[in-house]
């Protein structure tokens, strides 16, 4: 029996297909809302997109690009991240703070439930940006999981924040933050 091997020019590259997938299962290309076009002629449209409120994004599931570092349970890793759970800047009364921070990082030394931690974390508004919702969505769900009972963040709360920081090129310190923790 003798097997035929196709020709490197007209075999679909294994590389390519699985690009294909992954964008495929990845949402595509964000400029399409995530919809996959058929290349066939003839092939039914692409649904359309879900309405807004269907799109809105989970905090737990936005909360898995936080987890690598402050741990699926919020405690962090003790000396290098600090814990969610019981921080004073997670919870602060005033939610400019958290938000403040995810969207352009945090950077040096800071002390959360009494351990000095001294580190950076990324600006998830710039850097490695997420919508307006989705940091809502997970400083929500962070202020109230864990036994942590601070107030929800709003997508406009987000928004607001981040027309007011604009002009910020560098990460906040805990000096930086001082003033919207009313001096603590």
């Amino acid at each position: 029996m003798r097997t035929t091997v196709p020709h490197p020019s007209t075999a679909i590259p294994l590389t390519g297909f699985l690009a294909a997938l992954c964008l495929a299962g990845c949402g595509g290309d964000k400029s399409s809302g995530g919809a996959v076009q058929s290349a066939s002629a003839g092939s039914p449209p692409a649904a359309a997109p879900a309405p807004a409120a269907a799109q809105t994004p989970q905090g737990q599931q936005v909360y898995q690009r936080c987890a690598m570092c402050h741990g699926p349970a919020g405690a962090g890793v003790p000396g290098s991240f600090p814990p969610l759970a019981g921080s004073e800047l997670a919870t602060a009364a005033n939610p400019a703070v958290p938000i403040r921070v995810v969207l352009k990082g945090l950077s040096g030394a800071v002390t959360v439930k009494g351990q000095t931690f001294n580190g950076a974390m990324p600006a998830y508004g710039t850097m490695q940006p997420l919508s307006d919702a989705e940091i809502a969505a997970v400083l929500t769900y962070v202020r109230s999981s864990w036994g942590n009972r601070a107030s929800a963040v709003t997508a406009e709360d987000v928004a607001k924040q981040r027309a007011a920081t604009a002009s910020r090129t560098t990460p906040w310190t805990a000096a930086d933050l001082r003033p919207l923790l009313g001096g603590h």
